[in-house]
């Protein structure tokens, strides 16, 4: 098929971001034959000046709505976006020079009506940002669930980097009002209406997580409310290793207590485990100090995810409520 390509970008109060994306759009490798829509998410900080300063080297669509969250704000621009293949990414992305190639390479020789790709850092990104994406992205710690090339064919893109038809678009109805976990959701409906996604391994992009300590905990503390929610609505998706941090992070709670009275097995095997997370992160990195905040980076994961999807799961389990009543912090609110 003849792919025509809109890139869909929901942006809110970061006119920033949206500079260092544009900047990396207009140097792109290939054809520019593209189209930008850019959806200002009820913004009191808008873009709208640094998007002047790109329209005359790049074709962008500025559209402006109230707010009501990143999957409704992608779902207002697919709608009025003129191709018919979307790409879809966070505004904190930067994107390489030869994305776009490989993009339309990959869907030409084996077409996809979605794809993901990678997140990576960028060698000009703090400490803290490199320490976190490598908590986020490692086999070690998240089991490369954002990228695992062993789940290239059975991959359930994100939507910082993601792809996704038209056809499959207005088929699916686009993403639900739940967020985090809109693009999980989006994929499961997909594989019920019998849509194949994959992985393109090669199409990363440098996910610039402008982000704190504490930001990072609320984050995957969301992600760990967010599953059970999603096992219940898709039955289908539940797997076991949902429950690896929870399982982790109350071990780890025991083996601190058993230390207290000198019996040190279960301890060692976490220092052993520390030590393989520190060391992988320095090969990674080669930082000391990014290396170590992995290392807390990971405990702050785990912790984060663990215990939220253990109070996630009881109260669903003991409430007659429905999950946007619940959680009603999980969901914006459509008009």
């Amino acid at each position: 098929m003849n792919l025509e390509f809109s890139f869909i970008i929901p942006v809110f109060n970061r006119p920033s971001e949206i500079h260092e994306l544009l900047q990396s759009f207009s140097v792109l490798n290939g054809d520019k034959n593209f189209e930008i829509v850019i959806i200002e998410d009820g913004s009191t900080k808008p873009s709208n000046k640094i998007v002047s300063n790109y329209q005359e080297k790049l074709n962008i669509t500025y559209l402006v709505k109230e707010n009501s969250g990143p999957g409704d704000s992608r779902n207002y621009g697919m709608q009025r976006a003129k191709g018919n293949y979307f790409i879809i990414l966070d505004s904190d992305c930067i994107l390489p020079s030869n994305y776009l190639n490989i993009v339309k390479t990959s869907l030409t020789d084996n077409y996809f009506d979605c794809f993901g790709g990678p997140d990576a850092a960028h060698e000009t990104f703090s400490n803290l940002q490199k320490a976190i994406n490598f908590a986020m992205t490692s086999f070690i710690t998240t089991g490369g669930i954002r990228g695992n090339k062993t789940q290239i064919n059975k991959f359930q893109p994100r939507s910082f980097n993601m792809g996704l038809s038209k056809e499959a678009f207005l088929k699916t109805g686009g993403f639900g009002n739940i967020h985090p976990g809109e693009d999980p959701d989006l994929s499961l409906r997909l594989w019920k209406l019998g849509f194949q996604t994959v992985l393109i391994p090669k199409a990363f992009v440098y996910h610039k997580r402008r982000i704190t300590w504490s930001n990072f905990y609320k984050q995957v503390s969301k992600f760990g409310l967010v599953r059970p929610i999603l096992n219940e609505w898709h039955p289908e998706s539940k797997k076991i290793t949902y429950w690896f941090p929870s399982v982790f992070i109350i071990g780890f709670a025991i083996a601190l207590f058993l230390m207290a009275f000198s019996v040190y097995p279960l301890i060692i095997f976490y220092g052993i485990y520390f030590s393989l997370v520190f060391i992988l992160a320095l090969i990674s990195t080669k930082s000391l100090i990014i290396a170590f905040q992995s290392v807390f980076a990971t405990l702050i994961q785990f912790t984060g995810y663990g215990f939220s999807f253990i109070k996630s799961i009881s109260i669903l389990k003991l409430s007659n409520q429905k999950p946007e009543d619940i959680f009603p912090e999980l969901f914006f609110k459509t008009k």
